[in-house]
């Protein structure tokens, strides 16, 4: 069960993470909150990828055309996906484009039963179900069910972030599986090298073309710019080391905890209550995590 530790880990940091970046947003922008993320967690990743190599004493693994096919389209959705999601996080509700973004696993294991033959059970299906609808709970408020069903070009368009997400997911998934050699620690770490280096890329050159004064700001800010790089590459390499450990829905499902996470950073740090329908939606998502964990194990 070594991806389910990797999973946690990952969610914590990625909790982290997103805390910092909400602190960056004030100061440098969205754009430029965003891309930090990538461009300043490069460079922890190749640190990441030596210490790798230099423990294992194997050469790093050289990607195969496959490989880089997939893991470009884990970059490039997952870019898609984060834009669109601030995009639609703007223009409306945040509980409800949360709720249809959270059905993220459900979409992630028809897609990897597609795209990469990761086969899921019934009863597994039934988990990763039980996992998303209790999210879903959590992120209505009261009298949101109805705002939910009513903006149906919302709900198209929540449901296509969660797409992207889960393209990317699967995505990073085939380039790690892909690689020609290595261990499962330096397939993901090599992976992960790559799909950074390639976002940095792509976001780079567009914020030098649309928004240089963003690209400049996430520099001035420096310290804070390589805290939120550092954590989101770290909660990048579990991720990746989860996918390289199991298919990416049970990964995404467990991943749903980060939500609790964020609640428990809410109400320590913001002194934000925890309402009972958002207790109700925990218990059904820890109970959908608690089913997949037994019918995996």
């Amino acid at each position: 069960m070594g991806w389910l530790f990797a999973t946690l880990i990952a969610a914590a940091a990625q909790t982290g993470r997103n805390a910092t970046q909400a602190r960056l947003t004030a100061e440098i922008g969205t754009v430029g909150a965003t891309q930090v993320r990538f461009l300043f967690g490069l460079p922890f990743a190749v640190l990441f990828l030596l210490i790798v190599r230099l423990a294992e004493g194997r050469p790093v693994p050289v990607i195969s055309g496959t490989a880089l096919a997939f893991t470009a389209t884990g970059a490039v959705t997952q870019i898609l996906g984060t834009a669109l999601m601030l995009w639609l996080m703007k223009a409306r509700s945040f509980s409800v484009i949360t709720a249809w973004l959270k059905t993220e696993p459900v979409l992630v294991a028809l897609i990897g039963a597609v795209a990469l033959g990761d086969h899921l059970s019934g009863a597994s299906m039934a988990a990763i179900a039980v996992a998303t609808l209790g999210v879903v709970i959590m992120a209505v408020k009261p009298g949101g069910g109805a705002a939910l069903w009513r903006e149906t070009g919302a709900a198209g368009l929540g449901i296509l972030a969660g797409a992207l997400f889960g393209a990317s997911a699967i995505g990073f998934r085939g380039g790690i599986t892909h690689l020609p050699e290595g261990d499962f620690l330096m397939r993901a770490t090599t992976t992960l090298v790559w799909s950074l280096g390639l976002q940095s890329l792509m976001l780079a050159v567009w914020l030098v073309v649309f928004d240089r004064v963003a690209l400049l700001a996430s520099f001035r800010v420096w310290r804070q710019s390589l805290g939120a790089g550092f954590l989101g590459a770290f909660a990048s390499q579990f991720w990746f080391i989860g996918f390289s450990l199991t298919s990416a829905a049970n990964v995404r499902t467990v991943a749903l905890v980060e939500v609790i996470f964020a609640q428990i950073v809410s109400r320590r740090i913001f002194r934000q209550a925890t309402d009972r329908r958002q207790l109700i939606g925990m218990a059904i998502l820890l109970a959908g995590v608690a089913a997949l964990l037994r019918v995996t194990a």
